[in-house]
C-alpha cells in the first residue's frame, strides 16, 4: 500500500484536534464564500445572451445522419462535451476520456430533467463506436465528421491556423511549429499521431437551447474552466497532497491501468 513521501508529510504541521477544529471553521468560511460566488457566476452564466444557429449542421449517429436539432431528443436544452478525437487519431484524447468517464450515469439523470448531454467528435462515427464500445459508455456520442461544427466553436484547427496562429478559450494563441509535427510522447503519442495532428483537435463544452424549432447557443467554454467537469478533481481537491500534478498528466486510460 503506497504511503506519502517522507518529505511531503515532513511539510504538514501535526496539530491537536482542537488546532485542527479552528483553522478547519475557518476554512468553511472561505468555502462558503466560494459556493456563493460560484452560484452567483452559474447566474451569470444563465443570462447571457442567445445566439441563433444559422448554419445547418450534419452528424453521423447510430440512427444516420442527424441535424443539430434532432441531437436534443426532444429535450429543450443540449450540453455538448467537444471530446479529442480526431478523424486521423488512433485512441480518444486520455485527457477527455478521463473526463467522459465520468458521464455514465449522470446523463441519465439529465435526460430526465430536459437537458441532453451528448458527446462530439470528428472522427468517424465507426471509430468513435468502437472506442465508446472499448471503454462501456453508455452515453450519446455523434461525429462531426465532414462538418464545420467543430472550427465554428474553436476546436477544431486547419493547418493555416497552426501556421499563423489561432483564437482558444476567447484568447488569440501563438503558431504551432511545423517541426512540433514530430515531437514524440505525451497524448500525442497515446493517440497515435504527431503534436500538430494531436492539437488539430481541442477540448471545450458547449450549451444549446431549443425554442419555438429554432438552435441557439448560450454558453461555451474551454481549458480550465472544464476543471469542473471532471469528476476526479473535485475529489482530488480534497486529498491530502490535491492534485499532485507536479510531473505532469499521470492518468492514462482506465483500461491502460495494472489491475486493482
Amino acid at each position: 500500500m503506497a504511503t506519502l513521501a517522507t518529505e511531503q508529510s515532513a511539510r504538514h504541521r501535526i496539530a491537536t484536534r482542537d488546532e485542527w477544529l479552528k483553522e478547519r471553521i475557518d476554512l468553511l468560511e472561505a468555502e462558503k464564500a466560494l459556493t456563493r460566488q460560484s452560484d452567483e457566476v452559474a447566474r451569470r452564466r444563465q443570462q447571457l445572451p442567445w445566439v441563433k444557429i444559422e448554419k445547418d449542421y450534419r452528424f453521423h449517429t447510430c440512427q444516420g445522419e442527424k441535424a443539430l436539432a434532432d441531437l436534443f431528443h426532444g429535450r429543450s436544452q443540449l450540453l455538448v462535451y467537444h471530446f479529442m478525437f480526431g478523424p486521423d487519431y488512433a485512441a480518444g484524447c486520455p485527457s477527455c476520456t478521463a473526463i467522459a468517464d465520468g458521464f455514465n450515469g449522470f446523463w441519465e439523470h439529465l435526460a430526465n430533467h430536459d437537458v441532453m448531454l451528448v458527446a462530439i467528435s470528428r472522427a468517424p462515427f465507426e471509430k468513435l463506436q468502437a472506442y465508446k464500445e472499448r471503454l462501456g459508455w453508455s452515453f450519446p456520442w455523434v461525429s462531426s465528421f465532414g462538418s464545420d461544427f467543430n472550427f465554428d466553436y474553436a476546436v477544431g484547427l486547419t493547418d493555416a491556423q497552426q501556421d499563423e496562429g489561432y483564437e482558444y478559450n476567447f484568447h488569440p494563441r501563438p503558431p504551432i511549429p511545423r517541426e512540433a509535427q514530430g515531437r514524440a510522447g505525451g497524448h500525442a503519442e497515446m493517440c497515435g499521431v504527431g503534436f500538430r495532428t494531436y492539437l488539430k483537435e481541442l477540448p471545450g463544452m458547449s450549451a444549446f437551447a431549443l425554442d419555438n424549432g429554432s438552435v441557439f447557443h448560450t454558453y461555451s467554454t474551454y481549458a480550465r474552466g472544464l476543471d469542473a467537469l471532471w469528476g476526479m478533481y473535485p475529489w482530488l481537491d480534497r486529498a491530502p497532497l490535491g492534485r499532485n500534478e507536479s510531473d505532469g498528466p499521470w492518468w492514462k486510460r482506465r483500461d491502460e491501468y495494472p489491475p486493482l
